[in-house]
């Protein structure tokens, strides 16, 4: 087809028009505007083929180590792969507007619209109408390329909030984190009356995690910088904590615990709303859970043997940890699978990772006077 045809003068600034248009809609949906109200273009590209890459090929490696490694590369290349896609459509856009308006071939017109973007300024046509799409075109280059810069330390700024108490959290839990684990290190080092206050700064770490990554979503796939390590299953391993806390001895629970768990899965269920995730919003209690009695029963041995205070028996508390899991659990083992995070127990399958599970790696508790890991002496280590 010859571009230089008449006929197709108008025709090309509309479709010009139009690129110029979505593209600049996905840059605002992605970069300005604080709602997760995800630019389709900007999923397609970074999450399905960017992310989707790294993902088949960690797939086949052998090491979850690798496989961690690569994958954390993913979000800052898809991020530099949006920047270059919304460069090069906003120049496609515009070397449509300047064909239909400026009489000069596809060609030259797609390298003045590249020369105007760039701020190169080495093509330029002197007419009127010329002169003010190389303006506008150059505004629009430079716009891009400034909300990316300014985009990043916000990004950045989240991240170094979410990782704080997810690095602390390995001290309480091990690495990767897990619910009977948290209680039991407070048992085992006589800091139960510190649980209150941990609950608290969870709830409020929730609520950030909750409207970062819900509005900048490419968040939910930046890795913690230590392999075993991740936001989704410290998540989960917390909430889990508060509720054997309130199954086995809800008369000595804090209020912060129940206040965590109603903050925790509310926080995951925006985050799945805003990642098109669907949901039961209202499941009963008594609804099926994936985490099988016998997993309940291994961790609660595991505070049995610290001498955890219990009220209820293991049989009295399933019920009661039941009817909380059930308002998180689902959503929290879609995104530990969507993110691939480490397989450690009590977080459900992955299915990228052929039924591998990691076992928590825990602090040694020693003293002068034993020093032998308590809680290793106390409490089995399997789960």
């Amino acid at each position: 087809m010859d571009l230089s045809s008449g006929f197709l003068r108008w025709p090309a600034l509309v479709v010009g028009l139009f690129v110029i248009f979505v593209t600049a809609s996905s840059l605002m949906r992605t970069l300005v505007l604080p709602r997760g109200i995800a630019s389709r273009l900007s999923v397609f590209v970074g999450r399905k083929l960017v992310f989707g890459g790294f993902l088949f090929v960690a797939r086949r490696m052998k090491t979850y180590e690798a496989k961690d490694k690569l994958l954390a590369s993913g979000p800052p290349v898809a991020l530099l792969t949006l920047l270059f896609m919304w460069l090069s459509l906003f120049t496609l856009g515009f070397a449509l507007v300047f064909y239909a308006v400026v009489d000069v071939s596809f060609g030259a017109a797609l390298r003045e619209a590249g020369s105007s973007m760039l701020t190169l300024g080495f093509a330029t046509t002197t007419t009127a109408g010329a002169t003010f799409i190389d303006f506008l075109a150059a505004a629009t280059g430079l716009v891009t390329v400034a909300l990316l810069i300014a985009y990043l330390p916000v990004l950045y700024a989240a991240f170094n909030r979410r990782e704080t108490l997810v690095t602390m959290l390995q001290s309480r839990a091990g690495a990767p984190a897990w619910g009977p684990e948290i209680l039991a290190r407070h048992q085992l080092v006589g800091l139960n009356s510190n649980l209150p206050n941990f609950f608290h700064e969870w709830e409020k770490w929730a609520a950030d995690v909750a409207e970062s990554h819900a509005n900048y979503q490419v968040l939910v796939w930046f890795r913690s910088p230590h392999p075993y390590r991740s936001w989704t299953v410290g998540l989960l391993a917390v909430l889990d904590s508060a509720a054997l806390y309130l199954a086995l001895n809800p008369t000595d629970a804090p209020t912060e615990a129940r206040l965590l768990l109603r903050m925790g899965f509310t926080g995951l269920r925006d985050i799945a709303g805003s990642l098109k995730i669907d949901f039961d919003p209202d499941p009963f209690p008594d609804d099926p859970i994936e985490l099988t009695y016998e997993e309940f029963l291994d961790g609660v041995d595991r505070l049995n043997g610290l001498g955890f205070p219990m009220e209820r028996t293991p049989e009295e508390a399933w019920p009661h940890f039941k009817g909380w899991r059930v308002n998180y659990e689902k959503l929290a083992y879609l995104l530990c699978d969507l993110t691939i995070a480490p397989p450690g127990p009590w977080t459900g399958p992955r299915s990228s990772l052929r039924g591998e599970e990691i076992e928590p790696q825990r602090p040694a508790n020693r003293t002068p006077e034993q020093p032998e890991d308590e809680g290793r002496a106390k409490g089995h280590v399997g789960h």
